[in-house]
């Protein structure tokens, strides 16, 4: 027997080391896996958190002290303190969806979705699609977002209509789409993701989601998703190691998201990375800066970005023509845009207010 499938970095059930066979995908299983650098730290006796904090990681991914309701006999009782109280949105974003996931893989384990992954419609290629545009316009591809809501701004649009919004887009010159699919705190859903593949819409679809277990790859891959969003201020190494693999075994796409130059630093270190987005909100205090992107892909970083033919994606605080050549200038091949977009009474007319001209032609 192989030792290395008792390593604590192990933590599937026998039907979802099946289902993950079946796909390819290299998850908790594989030697890529129990050979890296951070299980073995982990078997030789260096916690995670060791290896979250020497990596910058700083949101916790669940409650370290449990939850603050705590029972008493027949009463129950709030008692908060650092360790079972979010430190900022983000975390308390990502322990609810830590409980959710784990709900939901109760209902849906990987052998469920098998079936679902066998009848989800073909993959599109995200990055394809993503460099012809900007071949063929010579101005950053559009990623344009379908989003109802955020945290910071509340309800953005009323009369939201995902599939119409989607059409808009469209038909004036986004290139892929980003689709929300979290409830709680941006009111979308996998249902919205789903309509908008199945009513014929052609732009690939990144599914906009935290993801934080490779069980969401799986069933993001079978709501028709082209690509998914992996947060490196979130995923250390070796989750985005293994769910960038799981990704190309099923022919998806990882957008992997960065903030600042450590994270820049820990991705670039990762072999086989395609498409790096460059978040200029800082997802612990939801300020704004665009000369974040400029000052990531300034000196060695841009040169390897250029050398290894990474496509950078710009994030966040895009709304004028200005803003999207001056993240052009800084390297930029490709953008995400949402909100500028979406608060418009024609998101989809929006797009050419957005570039300075019209580029569905």
């Amino acid at each position: 027997m192989d030792n290395r499938r008792k390593s604590p970095v192990v933590r599937c059930t026998s039907a979802e080391k099946d289902s993950v066979d079946t796909y390819g995908a290299v998850a908790y299983t594989s030697d890529y896996v129990a050979n890296s650098r951070e299980a073995r730290e982990f078997e030789n006796g260096n916690p995670i958190g060791d290896i979250l904090e020497n990596q910058g990681i700083r949101i916790r991914r669940r409650p370290p002290t449990g939850p603050p309701m705590h029972a008493v006999g027949p009463f129950e009782f709030r008692l908060e303190n650092e360790g079972n109280t979010p430190r900022n949105i983000l975390e308390k974003i990502i322990w609810d969806k830590d409980k959710e996931i784990s709900q939901l893989k109760e209902r849906k384990p990987l052998s469920v979705l098998n079936k679902a992954l066998n009848h989800a419609p073909p993959v599109r290629d995200f990055v394809g699609a993503l460099r012809a545009s900007y071949q063929r316009t010579c101005m950053p591809a559009l990623i344009a977002e379908v989003k109802k809501a955020s945290p910071s701004r509340g309800v953005l649009r009323e009369d939201f209509d995902p599939i119409q919004i989607a059409k808009a887009y469209e038909r004036n010159g986004a290139t892929c789409l980003s689709v929300l699919t979290d409830e709680k705190y941006f009111q979308g859903s996998f249902e919205n993701l789903e309509a908008i593949r199945r009513v014929g819409v052609k732009c690939p679809l990144l599914c906009k989601e935290f993801i934080i277990d490779a069980w969401q790859i799986y069933y993001a891959r079978s709501k028709g998703a082209d690509a998914i969003l992996l947060i490196a201020a979130v995923l250390p190494d070796l989750d985005i190691k293994y769910m960038a693999k799981i990704c190309s075994k099923l022919g998806m796409t990882a957008l992997v998201e960065v903030h600042d130059e450590r994270e820049m630093d820990r991705v670039l270190s990762i072999d086989g990375i395609q498409l790096i987005g460059i978040n200029n909100r800082n997802l612990e205090t939801f300020e704004v800066d665009i000369s974040n992107t400029k000052n990531l892909l300034e000196g060695k970083r841009g040169d390897t970005i250029r050398q290894r033919d990474i496509m950078v994606v710009g994030e966040s605080g895009l709304f004028t023509p200005e803003d999207i050549s001056y993240v052009q200038d800084a390297g930029v091949k490709a953008v995400l845009v949402g909100e500028s977009l979406i608060k418009q009474e024609d998101p989809g007319r929006g797009i050419a207010g957005l570039f300075g001209k019209d580029i569905s032609v």
